[in-house]
């Protein structure tokens, strides 16, 4: 029986679906996500987190006690242990000791593994902020290369239009031979400018994935959404506030200080001697029967070693730590003065391109390929009209590009919550 002569609709949709089902496309938090969750060196930084929590572990543990068997005067050679010879007597002991920390060593060594637990668990939050915003710095920069090659292509459209016309117009003899091959050879730099834009696309996809942590390249990866546009831009002064309380790296370092003081207070509780206590059995057998209790305390005398070398070394990181902390501080006061001056004038120039240069170059494009359709404007002018509109284009998606940029490097900066 014949098949119908549509029975390839339904194949095409199916292969249709199959192609829509394979390939991968992101969007910005779907690929910040992914990043957090794969990226090899974040990771690693996420494993310093349960290397704390052992270190804590450790810290809370006591010392062991010792227990020691032992037996003294045996008479493996013979000798016969009696009264007339004074021999031995065999006998069999069992020591035990332990000791007591004092100090409240135990307490500091805890408060001590805990402060650097809190410290290691924001300098991942710290990697986490830096990894999104490469992600979102790759992210744009994706889009960028997109929005160049839909320009690029718009180009070789408009070049390929300008040919054609020059071909009708060369065959009715209104132009001379030369302008249609001038014409050709801006259509074939159009092309070349497609190709170098489709690489870009493909290179920023690429870099955008290795970011990400994917160790295996997909052809199907794509991403999806556009540049961020916000309207209103943050106060300079609530960027500050927001960066005082939520920076992970400024927390990190606020709280390193709170460790390097738990650290020289069990430096100075190291100083503070331990007590031994001990005790012994001992069993004497063969020529005398007699079982007997011994006890004893250990206490060192802390005549040379005080623990003074750890104890200034605490010290010292200790006021190295409030050191590094005023030195962030400023550091971060001159990024919010910077990052703030820059979003101001990467909005202001987007504006400046938008309402005043966008439409006017698009305008003169347009005017002059009706001029020149009319045999009014010459081709140099078309093509110089059309160089004019492109780089006003590229300006613009530039701009797009850097003002999205700088707006995810003030969230950056402001510590806000990866979303």
């Amino acid at each position: 029986m014949p098949l119908p002569h549509r029975w390839w609709r339904p194949a095409l949709g199916a292969l249709i679906l199959a192609g829509a089902l394979c390939a991968e496309t992101l969007t910005l938090n779907q690929a910040v996500s992914e990043a957090i969750e794969k990226n090899a060196g974040l990771l690693a930084e996420r494993a310093n987190i349960a290397i704390a929590d052992a270190r804590i572990l450790t810290a809370r543990l006591r010392p062991n006690p010792v227990l020691t068997a032992g037996s003294n005067h045996l008479d493996f050679l013979g000798t016969g242990f009696n009264d007339v010879n004074g021999g031995g007597p065999t006998e069999i002991s069992l020591h035990s000791e332990f000791t007591v920390e004092r100090g409240g060593k135990r307490q500091a060594r805890v408060a001590v593994a805990a402060a650097t637990r809190s410290v290691v668990e924001l300098q991942f939050l710290n990697a986490a902020r830096a990894l999104a915003l490469d992600v979102q710095n790759a992210f744009v920069d994706v889009l960028l290369a997109k929005s160049v090659l839909a320009l690029a292509r718009e180009n070789l459209e408009f070049a390929n239009t300008t040919v054609n016309v020059n071909t009708v117009r060369l065959k009715a003899g209104e132009i001379a031979e030369l302008e249609l091959a001038r014409s050709r050879l801006a259509a074939l730099q159009s092309e070349n400018s497609v190709r170098r834009a489709e690489l870009q696309v493909r290179t920023s996809l690429t870099r955008l994935e290795t970011v990400m942590g994917r160790a295996k390249r997909s052809p199907a990866f794509d991403v999806a959404g556009e540049l961020r546009r916000d309207a209103a831009i943050p106060d300079r002064d609530e960027i500050q506030r927001l960066a005082a309380d939520l920076r992970p790296d400024l927390l990190g370092l606020r709280r390193d200080t709170e460790r390097a003081g738990a650290e020289w207070k069990s430096q100075i509780a190291q100083a503070k001697p331990d007590y031994t206590f001990g005790a012994e059995y001992i069993r004497q057998q063969v020529n005398a029967k007699a079982n007997s209790l011994t006890f004893e305390i250990g206490i060192p005398i802390p005549i040379f070693n005080r623990n003074q070398g750890e104890i200034a070394r605490a010290a010292a990181e200790r006021r190295q730590a409030e050191l590094r902390l005023r030195a962030l501080e400023a550091s971060i006061a001159g990024e919010i003065e910077s990052a703030w001056r820059q979003l101001v004038t990467a909005r202001d120039l987007l504006h400046s391109i938008e309402t005043r240069m966008l439409q006017q170059a698009r305008d003169v494009r347009d005017i002059t390929e009706f001029s020149y359709r009319r045999r009014e404007a010459t081709l140099l002018e078309l093509l110089d009209a059309q160089r004019t509109f492109n780089e006003t284009m590229q300006a613009y998606n530039e701009a797009r590009a850097e003002y999205a940029r700088i707006l995810y490097v003030v969230d950056s900066i402001s510590g806000k919550p990866i979303q």
